[in-house]
């Protein structure tokens, strides 16, 4: 079986203050998800991961995190990907996404990174194969 390759942006969003993690992943589902949908023509993947924080080992803080969900748009080709990241980075979205996004995001902290990715072969018995 041939490797295939994908290409990936992922988007670091932190909900507004005063919004529960509950009713932020609820409006960005049940909202915010479909309003978009018009928007995603080329997307290969559309993935929200949501954040919970989990104490730290050593000091036992379980501090709120700068970012809740990470967002990732996964491509399967170069192209699409390219068009994708330039629009977004170089371009405000439509009023009405940016309206939608004020009533949940802080949008002034949100990231745009993307991702290069190095996959192992793992063994049977859970080692990875060098």
């Amino acid at each position: 079986m041939a490797d295939k390759t994908y290409w990936k942006i992922l988007l670091l969003m932190k909900r507004k203050p005063g919004i529960s993690m509950a009713e932020f992943r609820d409006y960005y589902e049940n909202n915010h998800v479909p309003l978009c949908a018009p928007y995603m023509s080329g997307i290969a993947r559309y993935v929200r991961r949501y954040l919970e924080p989990q104490p730290h080992a050593e000091s036992g803080t379980n501090d709120e995190l700068p970012y809740d969900v990470v967002t990732e748009m996964w491509f399967d080709n170069e192209a699409g990907f390219r068009g994708t990241l330039d629009y977004i980075t170089t371009t405000v979205m439509p009023d009405q996404v940016v309206e939608d996004e004020l009533k949940f995001f802080h949008r002034p902290t949100m990231r745009i990174a993307t991702v290069v990715e190095c996959e192992s072969t793992m063994s049977p018995e859970g080692t990875p194969i060098v």
